[in-house]
Order: structure tokens, then C-alpha cells, then sequence
């Protein structure tokens, strides 16, 4: 079994991978807040964190619908952005929301910040396991 690079090891890029990209989804949304007729972007990749999931032969009960399901390969494509075009917030055709597209900030620093510490976790649990963390 090779300690680094692994299923989870690779989720957890994936994972870090498509959070910066909506990351940068987010602050272009909130660049052109003002900027006529933009539509604002979505950034999707949980369909990613299921597919790498699968591959892992996880179980899990769900007590809750909205949880998601365990147990598929790990896909290193990147995250998919897709346009909203459904609503019209502002008279010059812009679509931002500002106070959403802030809470999506903040919902996904504290995904990437999870997902950095867990990263070090793996890497400390290594170094520990080769004899130089004590």
C-alpha cells in the first residue's frame, strides 16, 4: 500500500482542487457585482466527491436524506462551472445576489480549511509512522 499517494489522499487534492476553484467562481460573482447583463457562476463538483467515494467500497447509514451516499473511482477532472441564468436580481440584467454569493465564501473557506487540516493529519500520521514527528 504506498502511504501517499493513495484513494484518499487523492480525494482530498480533488477535493481541494475543485474548492479553490469556486473559490474563484465565488470572487469573480462578487467582481462583477455591478458589471451589466453578467450572469453569475456556479461552481458543481459533488458529483466528483461521489464518484471517488464510490470507488472505495464505504458503507455508511444515512439518517438523513440529504447526506451523502458512500461507497464508487477517483476523478481528477476538474470542477464544472455553469452559468445561472434563470434569475435577474438587478435592473441592468445581473444576476449576483451579494449576501449569497458572501455566504458561499464563507461556506467554502471553512470546506477548504477541513479539508487543509485533514490533508496535515495524513501527512502527520506519516512522518509519525517513519519515525520523525514524536
Amino acid at each position: 500500500m504506498n502511504a501517499i499517494n493513495n484513494p484518499t489522499t487523492q480525494l482530498l487534492e480533488t477535493a481541494l482542487s475543485s474548492s479553490m476553484t469556486r473559490q474563484n467562481t465565488i470572487s469573480q460573482n462578487i467582481a462583477n457585482v455591478d458589471t451589466p447583463n453578467y450572469k453569475a457562476k456556479k461552481t458543481v463538483f459533488s458529483h466528483q466527491l461521489n464518484e471517488a467515494m464510490s470507488n472505495q467500497q464505504l458503507s455508511a447509514h444515512r439518517t438523513d436524506e440529504r447526506h451523502n451516499h458512500f461507497g464508487g473511482t477517483v476523478n481528477n477532472d476538474a470542477a464544472k462551472v455553469v452559468e445561472r441564468t434563470n434569475t435577474t436580481y438587478n435592473h441592468n440584467g445581473n444576476n449576483v445576489d451579494i449576501d449569497q454569493e458572501m455566504s458561499e465564501l464563507a461556506k467554502n473557506q471553512i470546506y477548504y480549511n477541513v479539508l487543509v487540516d485533514r490533508m496535515n493529519g495524513r501527512f502527520s500520521s506519516i512522518q509519525t509512522v517513519i519515525g520523525h514527528g514524536r
